[in-house]
C-alpha cells in the first residue's frame, strides 16, 4: 500500500508530498454523475456498494494518495430523530429550538442505525488494500449543531448564535449530546477499518477567537480525546480559522487542516511541528495549467520542505472544475515535490 499520506500525518519523511482533495468523489467527475443519475444522494450514501464505488473512482482517476469515505456529515443526525432531506442542500424538517427538542434526541446505535456507513468502510478496506489508506470523517459538534438548530444552511446561523448567547443551558445540553454521538460514530468507523479521521468544522471560523474558545473548543477537545486513536491520525479542519490557530491547536488533533486565507509557512511557524493539510484555493483549478503549476509550487515553497505536509485544497473541489485540471494538479504536486 502507498502509505505516504499516513507517514506525512505523523511527520515522517516521504519520497514526495501526498495529496488528496476534499470532496474528491463528487459532481465534477463524469463517472460519479453516472452513478448518481441512478439514485438520490441519500440512497447513494446508504448503499455501501455504490458509496464504495464512488469513493474509489478518484483514487484511480486522479492518482491521489488517500481515499475518503463517501458520505455526508449529517448522516448520523437522522437516526437521532431528525428527518433529513436534500433539496438540493440539507434540510431538517423540525429544527432544534427548545430543551424538550434536545431531550428528545437519541444517541444512535451505530451498528444498527448507520450500518451502511460501517459496511462501506469494511468493503473499502478490502478493495483499497493494495492502493491507498482510507479516511473516515464526521462533522465537528459545532457545525452539526449549526444545521440542527438552523434547519438548513445559513449565511449567519443567527438561530444557533441566539441559542448560544441567550439560552446557554440548551446550547450546552445539545453540544454534549452531539459530542457523545460523534465520538461513538467516529469510533465505529475506526473499528470498521478507517485508517485516519477528518473532523470537518465548516462553520467554526465564523466565531470570534474568544467565542470559539468558550463555546466550541471544549466539545471538540472532548471528541478528539475520546477517539480510539492508536495509529489513527486525526485531521482537524476548521474553515476560516487562520486568525486563531493557537486556540484550534488546543483541540488536540494530529494534523491541522488549513484553508487558503493564511500563508502556509506562517501557519507552520505558529503550529510548530504539527503536521498540516492544505491549502490551495479551490478556484485555482479553473485556471490555465501554467497557473495551476505556479500556485502548487507557491504552496510547496511556503512549506519550505518541512516534513508533515499533506497537499489539499483549502475547501472542497467545486462541481464545475474540469477533471483534467484536478488530475494535473495532483501530477504537479507529485512532480514538484519528488525527492
Amino acid at each position: 500500500m502507498n502509505t505516504r499520506f499516513l507517514d506525512a500525518c505523523w511527520g515522517k519523511p516521504v519520497d514526495r508530498v501526498p495529496v488528496w482533495l476534499m470532496r474528491q468523489a463528487g459532481r465534477y467527475l463524469p463517472d460519479y454523475m453516472r452513478v448518481r443519475s441512478k439514485c438520490t444522494f441519500l440512497e447513494l450514501c446508504k448503499t455501501p456498494e455504490l458509496a464504495a464505488e464512488v469513493t474509489i473512482q478518484p483514487v484511480d482517476i486522479l492518482g491521489v494518495d488517500a481515499a475518503i469515505l463517501f458520505s455526508d456529515i449529517l448522516t448520523p443526525i437522522e437516526p437521532m430523530g431528525m428527518k433529513l432531506d436534500f433539496v438540493p442542500g440539507p434540510v431538517f424538517e423540525k429544527p432544534i429550538r427548545t430543551m424538550a427538542d434536545v431531550e428528545a434526541l437519541k444517541i444512535p446505535k451505530m451498528e444498527t442505525d448507520v450500518p451502511y456507513v460501517l459496511d462501506a468502510v469494511k468493503l473499502l478496506r478490502k478493495e483499497l488494500a493494495t492502493k491507498v489508506p482510507l479516511i473516515g470523517f464526521g462533522g465537528a459538534p459545532f457545525t452539526l449543531a449549526c444545521y440542527m438548530v438552523e434547519g438548513k444552511g445559513s449565511k449567519d446561523f443567527a438561530a444557533l448564535k441566539k441559542m448560544m448567547y441567550a439560552e446557554p443551558e440548551i446550547y450546552a445540553a445539545l453540544m454534549e449530546k452531539i459530542t457523545t454521538m460523534d465520538m461513538e460514530y467516529l469510533n465505529a468507523q475506526i473499528t470498521a477499518g478507517a485508517q485516519a479521521i477528518q473532523i470537518f468544522d465548516t462553520w467554526g471560523g465564523m466565531l470570534s477567537p474568544a467565542d470559539y474558545e468558550r463555546y466550541v473548543l471544549p466539545y471538540t477537545q472532548r471528541l478528539i480525546n475520546g477517539l480510539n486513536r492508536t495509529n489513527v491520525p486525526v485531521i482537524h479542519f476548521v474553515k476560516g480559522a487562520g486568525t486563531m490557530l493557537e486556540i484550534v491547536k488546543q483541540a488536540g488533533g494530529d494534523v491541522m487542516g488549513l484553508d487558503w486565507h493564511i500563508n502556509l509557512g506562517k501557519a507552520r511557524d505558529i503550529l510548530g511541528d504539527m503536521a498540516v493539510q492544505g491549502n490551495l484555493d479551490p478556484t485555482v483549478l479553473f485556471a490555465p495549467k501554467e497557473i495551476i503549476e505556479r500556485e502548487v509550487k507557491r504552496v510547496l515553497d511556503e512549506n519550505a520542505d518541512r516534513p508533515g505536509l499533506i497537499f489539499n485544497l483549502g475547501h472542497g473541489i467545486l462541481p464545475t472544475v474540469p477533471p483534467e485540471n484536478a488530475i494535473y494538479m495532483v501530477e504537479c504536486v507529485h512532480r514538484l515535490s519528488q525527492k
